[in-house]
Formats: C-alpha cells, structure tokens, sequence
C-alpha cells in the first residue's frame, strides 16, 4: 500500500480518540517506511495559531459568526499553503487532526449552510481536499463520559460555531452545548459520505482502542489498495 503524497485527516466528536488512532497510524506508515507530516486544525504554522489562539481567548459572543467561519477558513488556508501541500509534494502521508469536515459538522448545527461552508473551503484550499477522511462516530453521552465534560452546560451564544472542539480548552472556555447540539453534530458527521468532495469513512469508536484500530486500518486499506 503506497500512502506516499496522500493526505488523511480524523474528526469526530469530543472523546471519540483521534489521537490515538493519528498515533497509531503515523507508526503504522513509520513501520512501512513512509514518511509522515503530521499537524492540526485549526492551528499548524504561526499564523494558524495565532488565529487559534484569537478564536481561543475571544470572547466569541462578541464576534460575528461570519468572522469566526472566515477565521477558522483563513487558518486551513494558511495550513495548506505552508504546511499539506510542501509535504504532499515530497511524497510524504499528511495526518491533520479535523479539517473543514469538523466545519460542516459543528457550524452547520449552529446554523451555517452546508453548501456556503463546502464554498468557503472550496476557496481557501483550492484543489487541496483530503484523500480520505476518517470519521470516528461516537454517541455524544459516551464522549461526555469520556471528556468529563457536563451534558448539560449552555453556551453564551446559541449560534456560536466550532469552539468546543479545541483540545486543551477549559470546559467553560469551551462554551458547551446542550446535548441535542451534539446530537445533531453527530448525525452531520455520518451524513458527510454523501455530501463530503472526498472520500469519508464512518468508523465506530466506541469499542476499546484496539478494536477501532482495526476499523481505521481497514478503511485506509480499503480506500489505497
């Protein structure tokens, strides 16, 4: 299997195990002789996370919704310029912790049109889509148990978009949503198959690491062989 020049990203809900299975499979490739560029969404350059740190300690109820979509947009756009397309060009496998599918899933429940956020990354990546995006599915109660995180915690702003997804932010900072957001989070991510310009796979996540392993190497098998 030649993952040489391929780009491959993770996303799904909070507590779903990205990490863990961007490790595994960055050895994966390692063990094969790849070469991997692994980086993360939003952030990877210096200007990328600069904007993540905007969108990180802003007060996003002060912020206009279309301000954050077009900062989330302009730190992928960073990230492809400087980052996945050198990489790509060298022949090496880029592993990219969420991309604009996190965007489709988190903003669109908030009220964001599919179609403008496939446009607006249309334009800040160009060409540069992934190869194949791997959806780890996880019931929203389960990544709540997972995370430590309350169900029942209310944001500032209703239609605020994808702050909850930032690894490493305080609950609070966060701005949780209720648990029927994270639901409806959830049905996006599984409809993306059908709406996504690439290739999604759905894989179950909620079996222990090792089971979803095997999941996530079939579907890269699956998808390059």
């Amino acid at each position: 299997m030649d993952l040489r020049g391929k780009f491959i990203v993770f996303d799904g809900p909070d507590g779903s195990g990205k990490g863990a299975q961007l490790q595994r499979l960055e050895a994966w490739i390692q063990e094969q002789g790849g070469q991997v560029r692994r980086t993360r969404d939003p952030g990877g350059t210096v200007i990328s996370d600069r904007i993540r740190h905007v969108l990180l300690g802003y007060d996003l109820s002060e912020m206009d919704p279309n301000c954050e979509a077009l900062l989330f947009m302009a730190s992928r756009a960073q990230l492809v310029a400087e980052v996945v397309r050198p990489a790509l060009a060298k022949g090496a496998t880029v592993l990219c912790d969420r991309f604009i599918s996190a965007t489709c899933a988190y903003q669109v429940a908030a009220g964001f049109p599919r179609e403008d956020v496939l446009a607006l990354g249309r334009y800040a990546v160009g060409d540069t889509w992934p190869d194949l995006t791997i959806v780890l599915d996880l019931p929203p109660e389960v990544g709540f148990a997972r995370t430590g995180r309350k169900p029942h915690h209310v944001g500032k702003r209703a239609d605020a978009g994808q702050l909850s997804i930032f690894e490493g932010a305080r609950p609070d900072a966060m701005e949780a949503r209720s648990l029927e957001f994270h639901r409806r989070v959830r049905e996006l991510f599984r409809e993306l198959p059908d709406v996504y310009p690439k290739p999604v796979a759905v894989v179950d996540a909620e079996p222990e690491e090792a089971v979803v392993w095997q999941a996530v190497q079939k579907a890269v098998q699956d998808a390059f062989q």
